[in-house]
């Protein structure tokens, strides 16, 4: 935990959840400029040169490569961090939640506010269930507990979209063998999006912004689509309307420009749970509409 509590700030990655097992580890990480198998290769090589050392052993220590899933954040987030939280309960390593609650090997603790761990991002989570901490602390643990039940989910473990070193193009051939096997979780949108980044540098997002699309500009062409001023949308109020307007803003900037719900939240001066209401809106705006950002 150390070594990941050090790679994580170096990295620039955010960990959303974790839970260590007898014989593996989960991990919710959202990436930046540094490629999730960079940050793996670190943290994984450095461990077992450690415990080689320490065990006066050599060689390979992990069985298989490590695998990673592509996933839709504002849509899985709430469900993979309940998922992944849950794991040491399913795994019978703690008897029930209250013990959960302060085990050590897994991020629930810290959400809970039992542990403390800066590298963990935990405020970034609770502000899906509520401004405040411990109202959404309080409805983040029974969103846990409504869980138990569930079991394993395999609507979360990835539809087995073999991601080489070539890239996504690769994928759609068919062929090649990667150092991870790195799978695509979202709605059948997020999936096409992510199999068309053939080439991963010219995906959407880089392109809108390369053509000088921001949060500002998609704003303008929602106020062009609804006859009304940017500063209308950026003002507070809840007329059907600007509502609208704001919904659309919203959903334009999540899907097609990348930003995440905390972002938005800052920008709007709204809750979480409230951004993610209006990127819902908006994406239905946009279905039954017809609307597009480029015109």
């Amino acid at each position: 935990m150390e070594r990941l509590g050090n790679l994580l700030p170096e990295t620039g990655t955010f960990c959303y959840g974790w839970a260590f097992l007898s014989n593996h580890a989960h991990f919710l990480f959202r990436t930046a400029d540094v490629p999730l198998s960079i940050l793996m290769r670190r943290l994984l090589t450095g461990y077992v040169v450690g415990f080689n050392r320490r065990h006066k052993r050599h060689g390979q220590l992990f069985q298989n490569r490590f695998k990673s899933i592509v996933c839709q954040e504002d849509l899985y987030l709430k469900e993979l961090v309940r998922y992944i939280h849950l794991n040491p309960l399913r795994a019978g390593l703690v008897p029930d939640l209250e013990k959960l609650d302060r085990y050590p090997y897994c991020g629930h603790s810290a959400l809970m506010g039992n542990v403390e761990r800066d590298w963990q991002k935990t405020d970034d989570v609770l502000m899906v269930f509520g401004k405040n901490v411990q109202v959404a602390r309080e409805a983040y643990r029974r969103f846990m507990e409504q869980g138990i039940d569930q079991g394993r989910r395999e609507d979360l473990v990835g539809g087995g979209l073999v991601r080489s070193l070539g890239g996504w193009s690769e994928v759609k051939k068919g062929q090649g063998h990667g150092m991870s096997d790195e799978r695509i979780l979202g709605d059948a949108d997020f999936v096409d999006s992510i199999l068309s980044q053939a080439d991963e540098n010219l995906n959407r997002h880089y392109k809108l912004k390369s053509l000088g699309y921001d949060v500002h500009r998609v704003a303008e062409r929602v106020a062009e689509l609804y006859q009304m001023s940017t500063d209308e949308i950026f003002s507070p109020g809840r007329q059907s309307l600007k509502v609208n307007a704001k919904s659309l803003v919203c959903f334009w900037s999540v899907r097609e420009l990348g930003l995440s719900l905390p972002e938005l939240a800052r920008i709007f001066s709204m809750s979480v749970p409230g951004i993610s209401y209006a990127v819902t809106r908006g994406e239905k705006l946009v279905k039954g509409n017809g609307f597009k950002l480029i015109p």
